[in-house]
């Protein structure tokens, strides 16, 4: 297998650290990126130069071109981008502080539409490439207690659907994942609850409080999920999105087919709007 060079945002964690431990144990080179300094020496000690390490917080947007105009610079061409740093914050919008709703659409959405602008302009001058970007099922399901995380999510998803279109004369091809619950540290550092307010006591929005003292079940095994990103990336066409996770798979099909039925039986009368001539 030839080596390939990948760009990670956020491997010190979750999906992150599990893509970087596969692709460096198969051989590749990966330029990653934490919040936390030190918190990968580990893998800088096993694997030596094949491990480049950047210093980043996605939501210093300036930052973020610097980080990946030096990776680029030291390593060369790389062959993939992984856009996966990011966290949820759940409860009642009305729950939020206005800088928890800052935080949340600039780490989730801005900080990840920056690493592709970033990217862009060396993956088209070496000739093409793969960019990934993690989403989640909550990029095309939504749910109350959600409400921020799906505002970074699903505005993620329409970003990154027309970038696929914008790139791909450059031989840039895009991939969004989708998957469901994972055995991550997503149910641990990252992710944040809101302050409740007693009128959401019994509502929807308020299930989510449930993250605080349980330990909810999720199906999904992080190391099958990596390992399926990392298959994406040899597949050409590459998948325009890749749902990974029985729960997943049915939250996506449910949600668009719901969607469905609201729009479906209004043909005629969207019709009725236009103009006559």
């Amino acid at each position: 297998m030839t080596m390939q060079t990948w760009f990670i945002t956020g491997v010190n964690s979750g999906f992150g650290r599990e893509l970087a431990e596969q692709l460096l144990s198969r051989g590749d080179r990966v330029a990653g990126t934490v919040r936390r300094e030190g918190s990968v020496d580990d893998l800088r000690v096993t694997y030596g130069d094949r491990f480049w390490v950047g210093h980043l917080d996605v939501t210093d947007l300036l930052r973020v071109r610097a980080v990946v105009d030096a990776a680029f610079g030291d390593l060369g061409r790389i062959d993939v981008v992984v856009i996966n740093a990011g966290y949820g914050l759940f409860g009642a919008a009305e729950e939020f502080t206005d800088e928890q709703v800052v935080h949340q659409i600039t780490t989730n959405l801005l900080g990840s539409i920056q690493t592709a602008r970033a990217a862009l302009p060396h993956l088209r001058a070496q000739g093409g490439g793969r960019v990934i970007q993690i989403s989640s099922v909550a990029g095309l399901a939504a749910h109350a207690g959600a409400s921020l995380y799906h505002a970074s999510k699903w505005g993620m998803e329409g970003f990154t659907e027309a970038l696929a279109q914008e790139v791909a004369p450059f031989g840039i091809e895009v991939t969004l994942v989708e998957p469901g619950g994972a055995r991550t540290a997503f149910s641990g550092s990252s992710l944040q609850l809101s302050e409740p307010l007693a009128a959401y006591d019994g509502t929807p929005a308020a299930m989510v409080r449930a993250f605080r003292h349980t330990r909810i079940p999720v199906p999904g095994d992080p190391v099958k999920v990596a390992a399926k990103v990392i298959n994406s990336a040899a597949q050409k066409p590459a998948p325009m999105r890749l749902v990974l996770g029985s729960d997943s798979y049915q939250g996506v099909t449910t949600a668009l087919r719901n969607r469905l039925a609201q729009v479906e039986p209004q043909q005629a009368s969207a019709a009725e709007t236009d103009a006559d001539t």
